[in-house]
């Protein structure tokens, strides 16, 4: 899923593999919306993707400062890892579409994350691509990036990109979280989820911290749903893929916390959409342009 410039106003989405895995889980003894979900909010919350990306350069703390402008608690954001280990917020595992890395180096195609220094980076225009007025902003670190967050009294829809190519990264990742002060009680019951396409780093992240809450990205068959309720708290699907009734299947089902498993769908940029997946039954919608589905449905 990737954010064009705000001329175009439309996102891409890349696919996803689903993994499964075996096991059992209990099902709800109420229906869905009788008891708050791990973060004790209502629904439909309203996230801004990589920031409000719509209207400024995606991951950069730019968008992260637009969304709070904007009035919005949650922003979403990607984590990968640099060539010297350090963590830095940027969506795709290459930086060649939204930084200048083509112009400054050349001769290191195909420009992998993983493949530049945290310097090297840090030296990238991340905002031209998007438009002149962002020139000169940054791929910030995962520190910067919660430093940021905070300072804003933001919460976080964290994900964890591309684990296979990071070993250990779930781990790095928690560990970052704790020294900048994201793993104490309040912040672990309000103000973070941590979300993956990777069931098994899902899976990784509530072992190492069975408080946290967790997501899944995908869309499993409602027969494989109980086995992804043993390690996390949310389903979150591409809005396409889903029904009302796929939906309550979900709800219907205890996740690793002991309440009904929640169903944050993306990416949602338009008010039609918007009202069709809140009829849904959806509690939270991830968005380019939170503004435009929070005048659609509401929202917080």
């Amino acid at each position: 899923m990737y954010v064009r410039p705000a001329a175009a106003a439309a996102a891409a989405f890349l696919g996803f593999t689903l993994t499964l895995l075996g096991g059992t889980a209990s099902y709800a003894a109420t229906g869905p919306g009788s008891s708050p979900g791990p973060l004790g909010l209502g629904g439909p919350v309203v996230y801004a993707h990589r920031g409000a990306s719509a209207y400024a350069p995606e991951n950069t703390l730019a968008a992260v400062d637009l969304a709070m402008r904007l009035g919005f608690d949650w922003v979403e954001n990607d984590v990968q890892r640099t060539k010297d280990g350090e963590l830095v917020v940027i969506h795709d595992d290459t930086l060649a579409r939204t930084t200048d890395v083509e112009q400054r180096f050349p001769d290191r195609k195909p420009w992998k994350v993983k493949d530049f220094t945290a310097a090297e980076i840090a030296r990238l225009d991340a905002g031209s691509w998007f438009g002149e007025e962002y020139a000169g902003a940054s791929v910030p670190t995962l520190r910067q990036y919660l430093d940021r967050v905070q300072r804003n009294r933001q919460r976080l829809l964290l994900e964890i990109k591309k684990p296979e190519l990071y070993p250990g990264i779930e781990e790095q990742t928690l560990r970052v979280l704790g020294e900048a002060g994201w793993l104490d009680a309040r912040h672990v019951a309000q103000r973070l989820v941590v979300q993956s396409f990777s069931a098994d780093s899902v899976r990784i992240v509530h072992g190492l911290r069975p408080d946290l809450v967790t997501a899944f990205l995908g869309t499993p068959p409602v027969a494989d749903l109980p086995r992804y309720a043993e390690f996390t708290d949310r389903i979150n699907p591409w809005h396409t893929t889903i029904t009302a009734d796929w939906v309550a299947a979900v709800h219907g089902l205890l996740g690793a916390h002991g309440r009904a498993m929640e169903v944050d769908t993306w990416i949602v940029d338009d008010a039609a959409t918007a009202r069709k997946v809140q009829e849904m039954g959806v509690d939270g919608i991830i968005t380019n342009a939170p503004d435009v589905v929070r005048e659609a449905v509401g929202g917080f």
